[in-house]
């Protein structure tokens, strides 16, 4: 199994900060939000492999934060070769350009790089292992606002995916779906024909809504809390709730 970390956008919602540096690197009580998730992912055995996708503008600084790391796993860096916002490929044209730039054959752990999370990605691992299929993640979320803005899990009593509905105006249930996935290997070749076919590609949960209509999908349920980076205010709440008391 290898690891994917999304990591070619703009975060122009947290401009000025982000303007010239990428998101997944800014700290985050002490350590950048990309080192948060492979200090997890680094230490699950199935994972053989990191793979981090940016873009032309920022590779360079992924670049340095490699050569300063240190992981077990290898981590290989992919460009996308988009260089504004403008003329970004989007979530999943990032995802398929990975998989086609390197030939990949391998069940794939996809996470956002804007996210913080306070558990193991290892359960996500062994879920899929058990029910021997892709897999979406999902945690509850009581608020309507805040469901009418992602996607929202349909489910059966086993977790088995029905539906995902993105930003519905009537959620049919309470369980938001977060940008985590694990696409196992024969599933992969889908990901080309979703595009083909008008799948949205600048979202991420848009790859997992078009597949699960397509191929059998489990959802594992977050065992903890996860944190969204998604603009100024958010990202400051993020670093005084994981910056140590003095």
């Amino acid at each position: 199994m290898k690891s994917l970390i999304l990591a070619a956008g703009y975060a122009t919602r947290l401009y000025p900060l982000t303007k010239n540096f990428p998101k997944p690197l800014l700290p985050v009580g002490g350590r950048s939000i990309l080192d948060r998730l492979l200090a997890d992912l680094d230490a699950i055995p199935v994972i053989d492999e990191h793979l981090i996708v940016t873009n032309a503008t920022f590779y360079s600084q992924f670049e340095r934060w490699r050569a300063e790391a240190d992981y077990e796993k290898e981590i290989v860096l992919v460009d996308d070769t988009t260089t504004t916002n403008e003329n970004r490929l989007g979530a999943v044209r990032d995802i398929l350009h990975v998989i086609e730039s390197l030939g990949l054959h391998d069940d794939l752990l996809v996470l956002a790089g804007d996210n913080v999370v306070d558990f193991s990605f290892s359960g996500l691992a062994a879920f899929a292992r058990e029910k021997g299929t892709s897999c979406i993640t999902c945690h509850h979320e009581p608020s309507l606002p805040a469901l009418q803005k992602t996607g929202v899990l349909v489910a059966d009593s086993d977790f088995r995916v029905e539906a995902i509905q993105e930003k519905p105006e009537a959620p049919a249930s309470h369980w938001a779906v977060p940008p985590f996935y694990l696409y196992k290997a024969g599933d992969l070749p889908l990901i080309a024909r979703a595009l083909d076919e008008g799948c949205g590609h600048d979202a991420p949960g848009n790859l997992a809504a078009w597949l699960c209509r397509r191929t059998p999908m489990h959802a594992w349920v977050l065992p903890g809390r996860r944190h969204d980076i998604g603009d100024l205010a958010s990202y400051e709440a993020v670093n005084r709730l994981f910056t140590p008391s003095i």
